[in-house]
């Protein structure tokens, strides 16, 4: 009976940017078995031989520092993966080109590394013409490399592959009928790992069916690659919220996980540690930690519950004296005087000078505040998401304290709250910056500063709303100095764009633009007609109006067929009806109109249909978005388990939104090749 092979638990240095240093990696080994995670992946994209330049060996001086890394990792029970990407530029089909890559490979192993990983990760999926010669697809290529690596090096035990389609995003068109995964998934020897970011390459969610799903194509359960905690690709953000999103039922069901985590090292603490606290979790992780659980209750994995014990952990470390970076311990014994006069008693102000400073100690609660104001990717923690909702609040109620109404009073007193909030970051900052840890606080400093003067621009405004004090120039000049905004060109960039701000985190970000949400009524049914007209005639294509091929949602939209009751909504702004959103629960009404096969098993799983237009100069994508998701819930609470729409090809605007609130194509009898369909679960 063989024994079953463990859960891949640990670290992938797999960001683009300054990769970590040895005695960083070092570090990250002592913490890892301390914690109970077992692998570390090395692929650090600017490694230059990993990745632009992997043909090339690595030189005495390289390899013994490798050697020393590996033996490292050996020590504290960490198994070390060596990672290539040639993706790049290796041509598939060239027998030199496979020589150099074993080659490399025989010279790692020398090192004494006996598990590798090959990436074909971020790279153009366009073959040279000789490889097209030689493969009848990108997908034989990189398998056909990959199995004769992995069979050269002795078929090893751990043995990683990344598809360049890596996530559900990148798959065409979708995951179930992705020919390049299925390839992977048919012909990569068994023996052999793959990787997956999940839904997107930063995803929010990952589920259990998602993983269910791409483990039938691929046969074989994937080791997640997850960038929950990656900021490489935004130098302003950093990420120090718990792991989360991901139910601990999805470990029986993966091969492993990996987080790929911020660029900074030090300030991984959190992301590293509770992801480890997940892990225990694991069938073969041991013991689950009974800390997790309340008295009474099974234990399970509680995102906050991880987070407060890693920031117990981490406020250790940043009071420690004696570890990396850490401020030395004065020794009077080995302290060499600066100052001559060695008798001069030390400074004692006098009644009336300044007092001397003195530093407070850093708490639990200042780094559970700097968590929340660095919090996830498409989340702000607690605290973060309750300063923005009040400055909002008090930008839009400030009319109130020059009018002196009712309103005054609570006014003022959510804006002394308000106040008391930024002067809880600004401390924060003052006892961050004595940490004795300086390396934790030079990996933070540049955020911290950032988020300080952020902070205090937005602290000031208010005291301006509330009539203490002058408009600070900051705010109120047009030429403020370089200091006083954020900017750069890529900021620049961004204002000019319409979108611009609709990813923010903020789930209600004041508009320019106020839109209003109703139920339809059958006086706008001219409107929705307009509409229709008008986004059919702007959608592209060169096919003419009268010829475009009729859509199960047509007589919805044109008045033809009634919505459903509480199924049916329309969008305003200032000028009038905007959009709409128009469902039907039982769909094969509508779809026999045209003559579509009602029988389709399509039906089953998606009985009703919906379909929503808005006008292209509605270019925020908020109001369309939570008027689908108002709809969407009335048809849940109608009782259907599934919906779908119908989209032109050319009205590639409306595939975009369908795209973007989780729509998938589905198959569809009797469609027309100008159509797609697309659907989604309730």
């Amino acid at each position: 009976m063989s024994t079953p092979r463990r859960f891949i638990s640990g670290v992938v240095e797999g960001f683009y940017g300054r990769p970590w240093t040895m005695e960083q990696r070092t570090e990250l080994f002592k913490r890892q078995q301390k914690w109970g995670l077992n692998t570390y992946l090395y692929a650090p994209k600017d490694d230059y031989k990993h990745r632009m330049y992997w043909r090339d060996l690595y030189t005495a001086v390289e390899a013994e520092q490798l050697i020393a890394l590996i033996s490292v990792a050996q020590q504290h029970d960490v198994e070390f993966i060596y990672a290539i990407s040639p993706g790049l530029d290796v041509t598939f089909s060239n027998p030199r080109e496979v020589t150099a890559l074993k080659r490399k490979l025989d010279q790692v192993k020398s090192f004494g590394c006996r598990s590798f990983s090959l990436l074909f990760d971020d790279i153009e999926t366009e073959m040279c013409p000789a490889d097209k010669q030689a493969f009848s697809s990108f997908a034989h290529a990189q398998v056909a490399i990959t199995n004769s690596v992995y069979q050269h090096l002795g078929e090893p035990e751990t043995f990683l592959f990344c598809p360049t389609d890596y996530c559900d995003a990148f798959c065409t068109p979708s995951v179930s009928q992705s020919s390049y995964l299925h390839i992977v998934g048919e012909e990569l020897l068994p023996g052999i790992d793959i990787l997956w970011t999940g839904p997107k390459v930063v995803s929010h969610k990952i589920s259990v069916e998602s993983i269910e799903e791409v483990s039938t194509v691929l046969k074989r359960a994937p080791v997640i690659w997850d960038n929950i905690h990656a900021n490489d690709y935004d130098p302003q953000r950093l990420f120090l919220g718990p792991y989360k999103d991901r139910p601990t039922e999805l470990i029986p069901k993966l091969r492993g996980v990996l987080t790929n985590p911020n660029c900074e090292f030090y300030p991984n603490f959190v992301a590293i540690h509770t992801l480890a606290t997940w892990c225990k979790y694991s069938p073969d992780g041991g013991q689950t930690d009974a800390e997790m659980g309340d008295e009474g209750q099974d234990p399970c994995y509680r995102p906050q519950k991880a987070l407060t014990l890693a920031l117990i952990d981490w406020l250790q470390e940043f009071q420690s004296t004696d570890g990396p970076g850490a401020r030395l311990k004065k020794d009077s014994s080995d302290e060499e005087p600066m100052q001559t006069d060695v008798g001069e008693s030390a400074y004692v102000p006098g009644p009336e000078e300044n007092p001397l400073y003195t530093a407070e100690p850093l708490t639990l609660y200042d780094l559970k505040l700097l968590s929340d104001l660095f919090y996830l990717p498409y989340e702000h923690g607690l605290t973060a998401r309750t300063m923005l909702q009040e400055l909002d609040w008090l930008k839009n109620h400030s009319s109130a304290v020059a009018a002196n109404t009712d309103q005054t009073a609570e006014w003022r007193s959510r804006a002394q709250q308000f106040d008391e909030m930024c002067e809880a970051v600004v401390q924060m900052f003052n006892r961050l910056s004595n940490a004795s840890n300086r390396s934790i606080l030079y990996d933070l400093y540049n955020y911290i500063c950032d988020i300080k003067s952020g902070v205090g621009l937005a602290r000031a405004y208010v005291k301006t709303l509330g009539g203490h004090g002058q408009p600070s120039a900051q705010l109120m000049n047009d030429e403020p100095e370089p200091w006083g905004f954020r900017g750069g060109l890529s900021g620049e960039f961004q204002r000019m764009l319409p979108c611009h701000g609709n990813r923010d985190l903020f789930r209600h970000p004041p508009m320019t633009q106020v839109y209003c949400i109703r139920p339809y009524c059958p006086e706008d049914k001219v409107q929705v007609q307009r509409i229709l007209k008008e986004t059919r005639c702007s959608g592209g294509g060169s096919t003419p109006l009268m010829m475009q091929p009729p859509l199960i949602c047509d007589g919805l939209s044109a008045g033809e067929l009634p919505p459903s009751p509480h199924c049916a909504l329309v969008i305003e702004d200032g000028v009038g009806v905007c959009g709409y959103a128009l469902a039907l629960i039982d769909a094969k009404q509508a779809a026999a109109k045209i003559q579509r096969a009602v029988s389709d098993p399509m039906f089953e799983d998606f009985p009703s249909l919906v379909t929503m237009q808005v006008l292209p100069h509605v270019t925020d994508s908020s109001p369309a978005k939570r008027t689908i998701g108002h709809l969407l819930s009335s048809v849940r609470n109608n009782g259907s388990k599934g919906v779908f729409c119908e989209v032109r090809r050319s009205d590639q605007r409306m595939l975009n939104f369908y795209t973007n609130v989780s729509f998938k194509p589905i198959k569809m009898a009797g469609l027309p090749p100008e159509v797609i369909a697309m659907g989604t679960r309730l």
